[in-house]
This record gives structure tokens, sequence and C-alpha cells, in this order.
């Protein structure tokens, strides 16, 4: 499905409007000279490129299908299309033996990242019927229709002299679900990689005082994820609330019902003033194009901005679940990595260590704030709280444990070669009892033990907090990472 994402100016105006549908340049290799010796072989190949665009077509993807490439003119040529198509990733099929020069111009005109596809038509060669063919030509270019893996190393050789990344998957054209869940985990990659370049991110009011190890730059931030920044005042987001009528108060009652579980202890008022709330952030985050938000603001000295603060963790879950992921602390890096998870389908929830169990051998991990709905393994439950500790007021809170089973945990790390790597660890979401204090919180166990996980991970000087997510997604994060150019580590 295509979506249309909208920016808008500051006056509320859209400023441009963007495809999000992966658009994907498809080349096949071939030498020219091959197809006046070899019958039929040019027409074999091309079916075989136009089954990978099938494929493709197939995954929800645009294919851009630019045909064999078998010469380096045809290859400039070829360059200067993936420019004017505006594709996102470039899959290079190499179909049969092709010389390095014919590749090279595509790739650098291109300059988005290259998948070199080398697939054979069958798992191997019927040698028995190949030798009985008898004539000699026939059987070379019966040879020639199987031997993609012959120039991927000349290939190969020539983009790591360049200093041109690129990435390879290996299989077969048919029958092969391994070669085509490769493929896939590179698309889906590729997917993430566009939508974190269209995004906008919002920040609302400062850092919370001290922490220094969530202070983020911003400039690495857009020039790494190409994410668009913008940055106001609190201030807004009160002055929205003050015009919120009644009917939109209600709606969001309502909705609070079918969202939460809300504790029977919950005040109206407070159940009022978190609806009031609510419905104000919608209104702008629908204004400011917002797809994911920071914030954090102590409101002292400024009533009506700490009442506005103080009832944001409903809404805020809210949004979080539908898929506009919000960090509180001001903690950029955090939320990226939320978005991230969300983008794969595996939720993304802020957390940060609570405690260690050396009984049970796990961590115990959790955050205040918004928590995603749909990684809970219960619905969410409302508490009230009579402070929320380290910060301005009272007020509702949500408390969650994480889907009991595999889950990963996200950090984006600063790093001085790349500007940031994505930090990961594998584990497990266990039942057992969680601390009953208005948070989200969970069990984690991780395959290298509660003390060997805590050592491996804070030596990669992390901030404090990470993302969780459902699922085993290191290999996914990996691909990512590679596509980014960022740095990549995984603990467990």
């Amino acid at each position: 499905m295509t979506l249309l994402i909208f920016f808008p100016k500051p006056g509320g105006h859209t400023l441009q409007r963007f495809d999000t549908q992966l658009r994907v340049g498809l080349i096949g290799l071939g030498l020219e000279s091959y197809w006046p010796q070899f019958e039929g072989l040019k027409q074999r190949l091309e079916g075989y490129l136009e089954l990978v665009s099938r494929k493709v077509e197939e995954s929800g993807r645009r294919s851009i299908l630019m045909g064999l490439v078998d010469t380096p003119e045809k290859a400039v040529d070829a360059g200067h299309a993936c420019r004017t198509e505006d594709i996102d990733i470039l899959l290079v099929y190499v179909t049969t033996y092709a010389l390095s020069s014919t590749v090279l111009p595509v790739i650098q005109r291109a300059k988005v990242p290259v998948i070199l596809l080398n697939l054979v038509p069958a798992a191997a060669i019927d040698y028995v019927k190949f030798n009985r063919l008898g004539d000699r030509t026939a059987m070379t270019g019966e040879w020639l229709a199987f031997c993609s893996a012959c120039p991927v190393p000349e290939i190969a050789n020539v983009l790591r002299r360049l200093d041109i990344p690129f990435q390879q998957v290996t299989g077969m054209l048919e029958n092969d679900p391994q070669c085509w869940a490769d493929l896939e985990g590179w698309l889906k990659a590729a997917d993430v990689v566009k939508t974190m370049n269209h995004c906008r991110l919002g920040l609302m009011g400062h850092y919370y005082s001290g922490m220094l190890d969530i202070a983020t730059d911003l400039v690495q931030v857009s020039g790494r994820f190409g994410t668009l920044i913008h940055i106001f005042e609190v201030d807004e987001l009160s002055a929205i609330r003050r015009a919120v009528t009644p009917p939109e108060v209600e709606k969001k009652l309502s909705d609070f019902h079918d969202f939460f579980a809300l504790d029977d202890e919950c005040p109206p008022e407070e159940l009022t003033r978190a609806a009031t709330t609510a419905a104000a952030l919608d209104q702008l985050v629908r204004r400011k194009g917002i797809d994911m938000l920071a914030y954090y603001y102590s409101g002292s000295g400024i009533p009506e901005n700490e009442n506005t603060m103080s009832s944001i963790i409903l809404g805020t879950s809210m949004l979080t679940g539908r898929g506009v992921p919000v960090a509180g602390e001001y903690e950029v890096k955090n939320v990226l990595a939320m978005k991230i998870l969300d983008e794969l389908g595996a939720g993304g929830s802020f957390t940060e260590y609570y405690a260690m169990d050396f009984t049970d051998d796990l961590v115990l991990m959790g955050h205040d704030g918004p928590g995603h709905p749909r990684i809970a393994q219960e619905k969410i439950r409302v508490r009230p709280l009579p402070v929320y500790h380290g910060k301005v007021g009272r007020g509702l809170s949500v408390e969650m444990a994480v889907k009991h089973g595999p889950v990963t945990l996200l950090s984006i790390v600063e790093d001085k070669q790349h500007g940031f790597r994505l930090l990961v660890a594998e584990g497990e979401s266990v039942p057992g009892p969680i601390l009953e204090i208005g948070n989200t919180n969970s069990r984690y166990r991780f395959p290298i033990g509660a003390r060997g996980f805590s050592e491996a991970w804070n030596a990669q000087g992390p901030a404090h907090h990470c993302a969780i997510g459902i699922g085993n997604l290191g290999n996914q994060l990996r691909k990512l990472a590679a596509l980014m150019n960022l740095g990549f580590h995984q603990v467990c």
C-alpha cells in the first residue's frame, strides 16, 4: 500500500508530499559479446530478471526494472535512470559473467545502497543432461546461464578498493526460502531507512538537567538518519489545551476506557485533565506533522505548563500505540530507537535498568511515562500517582509488562567513526512479579546471564535509556545499520 506523508509549513500549509512506497532499482548484468555467440542466452537471462522484478512487486514495493546492462555505456545510462527514477535501493542481479567496468558506472551514479544478487536458476546443473548435449557451443551457453557466481569477486574487489559499501544475497532463483527471506530482510531495512529519512522529529521543552548521557548532536541526527527536526515550546501545547472543547474531552474519555484498564482509584478530575491534554496532543501532532516526539519540561513556576506536563502520560501512550512514539526526558536518541522498532512491527517502549535479580538471574527494566500498548502482556493499567519521582507534579501513570517471549533491546549510541551505532541485545521477557508502582516494567533474561549482560551492555557506553521491542531482531537491525552506514554491536 502506498502512503503519503505531508510535511506542514509553520503556518499549517502542506510543504511537500512524499510517496513512502519503496522504489527498488533492478538491473541485470551480462556481457554483450555473448549474445550473438549463444542463441537464446540473453532472452533466458532477461526472463530471470523479470522473475525477480515480479517478486519485488509482490512484496509491496515498486520495482524499477532497467533491463540487462551489458556494456559500460549502457551502465552510464542506467546510472542516470536510477537518479531520474529516484530509487531508494539498487538490486544488481549478476545473471552471468560480466565485466566490473559494466557495473561500476551504475553504482557510482545511483548513490544508494547496493545489493548484489548472486542467484542461480536451479540448485545444480544437471551434469548428465549437460554432458549429453554434445554441441560444445550449446554446452557453454548452458553453463553461462549458471555462472552468476563467477564475476562477483571481481565486482566486490572493485567496490572494496573504492570504499563503496555493498551487500550480497546468494542462493537460488526459485525454491529457496532462505535466499528470499534474506532479500526481504534487506528490503525491510530499506523501508525503515526511507521512513526515517522522511520523518519529522518534534522536540518539546528541554533536557532533564544533569543527564549528560542523553545530550545529542542534532547535526548527527539529521545527517545520519535524514530526519527533519522541529523544536517548539511547551507553551504551544498549553495554548492548544486551553482551547480544547468539552466534546473533544468526552471523546478522549471514551477512548481511554477502550484503550486502557482504568483503576477504580483514578479520580474523575484526573481523567478529565489527562483527556484534555491528550486531545491537545493530537492536535499538536497533526498541525506540526510530527512522526515522533521527545519531551521534558519541569513546569515549575508556571502552573499552566505544570498542569499540561503532569497530565501528558495517557495521551503520549496512545500516540506511541498508533505509530507516533513519544520519549520522555528529552531522549532524542531513544525516540529514534523506538521509531525503528515500531517500523519493524516490534513495538518500541521506553526502558532503563530498574534492578538486578541475582536470585532468578534476570534484570528488571522499565520506565515511567508512555508505554506501548501493542507489546503489553495485558491491557495497560492506569494508576494514580501522588508523586512523579524526580519530576514535578502528580497525576495518572501507566503500568504494563512487556509480552512474555523473545525481545530485543535497541540503543542508539554515539560513535566517533559513524556518528551513531546500533547497540542490540536479544533476550526474553519472562513471567514473575513486577514492581506495581504505576510504571512500565518487566523481567528480562539474557543468554549470557544478568551479570554478563549488564557488563557487556554497559561496556559499549550507551545512554541509560534504551528501547524494547518484541521478537528477535538482531539480524534485521544489523542489515539496517549496514544500509545506513552506522556502526553495529550485538552483545547477545
